[in-house]
């Protein structure tokens, strides 16, 4: 983990110093509250990136800014833009790198982002199955990396909300409340970790999106959404929040009982694009697994976006030569079935 670049001020804890941070991001960012309009109509020929990334001490910086570069994102979209990056924070298992997005992988983000002049950085989730965000943050070790970087990070779990029109209109949750935190972001990002999951059956960057519904509205582990239905509240929450981009890191991912109870497995890969439903499909072929049996991508298909691999335009590294087929479990309803042809 990378050493501190800034001592902690006198007497402040680093818990205490990043809600400072997270404090001062927010309020620098200082826009009213509202929800961005989603973006017209699906882009029916996405591009999307992949790099190799053997480890984590690979230059994890050198790839996200090439996959920006062929995504045609530069200067021009990002200077002077507030950027959110919510990564997939699940559980505070220190040292169990397969479960969150690894500190590293947004370190780098962040660095791509604020070399493309952004205003500003800011990390967000609002954990999913424990109340208290910061502890994940810090067993994480993302909360090291953060106060060293001084990042702020903002958890969404509590603070303002505001109401919004669900755009999906496929679950009964009706209106969505969202944070005001992310309605202040200029530029969303969705930075998950690829796993397997035992009712969804993956979960990928749209799936990472039930972070964003605070617990103090959807409760822990978010079971309002669950009540709803795990798939038709996906499909609402990424219709309604459209994120700008998605970079999913699989450089260590999870297979079998995901996604916390599942194994590690090196697939080593990050995937990037604007598309959050094409970088899953994309991400579901390098996990041996069929995009189209997955019920709630197959739904999304036409409507957010595509999953047909014809139609998306694949940069970077050919999916079919870093396939690495995860484990799936025979005893999972959700699980038969998914699994690629060769």
């Amino acid at each position: 983990m990378p050493e501190p670049k800034h001592a902690l001020p006198a007497g402040l804890t680093r818990r205490q110093a990043l809600k400072l941070l997270g404090a001062a991001g927010l309020v620098a960012a200082g826009a009213a509250a509202g929800c961005k309009s989603p973006v017209p109509g699906a882009d029916m020929a996405p591009s999307v990136f992949v790099a190799k990334a053997a480890d984590y001490t690979v230059d994890l910086g050198a790839s996200l800014r090439r996959g920006l570069a062929e995504l045609g994102l530069g200067p021009t979209e990002i200077a002077g833009k507030r950027v959110l990056l919510k990564p997939n924070l699940v559980e505070p298992h220190a040292g169990a790198g397969h479960i969150n997005t690894h500190p590293l992988v947004i370190q780098a983000a962040a660095e791509a982002f604020a070399a493309l002049g952004a205003a500003s950085v800011t990390v967000a989730e609002g954990a999913g199955h424990r109340r208290d965000s910061w502890l994940v943050l810090e067993e994480s070790g993302l909360g090291e990396v953060l106060a060293a970087e001084g990042l702020p990070f903002c958890d969404l779990n509590t603070g303002p909300v505001h109401v919004v029109q669900n755009l999906g209109g496929v679950s009964r949750l009706g209106d969505l409340w969202l944070p005001d935190a992310l309605a202040r972001a200029d530029f969303v990002v969705s930075v998950a970790k690829m796993k397997i999951h035992h009712w969804a059956g993956v979960t990928l960057s749209m799936k990472n999106l039930f972070g964003v519904m605070p617990g103090s509205i959807y409760g822990w582990p978010k079971n309002v959404l669950h009540f709803a239905g795990i798939e038709p509240s996906i499909l609402d929450i990424a219709a309604t929040v459209r994120p700008n981009l998605a970079i999913v890191d699989g450089i260590v991912g999870m297979d079998g009982d995901g996604p916390i109870m599942g194994d590690p497995v090196a697939a080593g890969v990050l995937v990037m694009g604007r598309s959050c439903l094409a970088v899953d499909a994309t991400c579901c072929r390098i996990m041996g697994i069929d995009p189209a049996a997955v019920a709630y991508l197959r739904q999304a298909d036409g409507r957010l976006g595509t999953i047909e691999a014809a139609r998306i335009r694949q940069r970077g590294e050919d999916p079919a030569a870093v396939r690495r087929d995860f484990a799936l479990l025979d005893y999972v309803p959700a699980h038969r079935g998914l699994r690629l042809a060769p």
